[in-house]
């Protein structure tokens, strides 16, 4: 089997630690959305507890295939009001602590899949 390094076109999440996360070159240290094309900073400023249905019907904006929320360091769950607005536009949704959302994100998108990251950073 003949293997190719490929490079991505789109935005990697390339490190994170306690309270930031680096995409590309540049660090957050707020909270985050990344997709393929753009990071929009300061996304649900105060946190998970705060998280509202407008947070998600956001996300669903983007039309993505699947929407990765990162959790912080530890996995939590939303209510499942507050992401009815994917369900109802038939868009993937997975939670998980943000060290494996950043992971995911950066699998699915080597993929060429359409996926957006929400991220709390922890």
């Amino acid at each position: 089997m003949k293997l190719t390094l490929s490079t991505p076109s789109g935005n990697v999440i390339t490190a994170q630690g306690p309270g930031w996360i680096r995409v590309g070159t540049t660090e957050y240290s707020a909270n985050i959305v990344v997709t393929a094309d753009a990071v929009v900073p300061v996304w649900a400023k105060d946190g998970f507890d705060a998280l509202t249905e407008a947070d998600f019907a956001g996300l669903a904006a983007y039309a993505p295939e699947i929407v990765l929320l990162g959790t912080g360091s530890t996995l939590r769950f939303p209510h499942p009001r507050l992401t009815r607005a994917l369900a109802e536009s038939g868009i993937g949704f997975e939670a998980m602590d943000t060290a494996a959302a950043s992971r995911t994100y950066n699998i699915l998108a080597a993929e060429g899949r359409k996926v957006v990251a929400a991220l709390i950073i922890a």
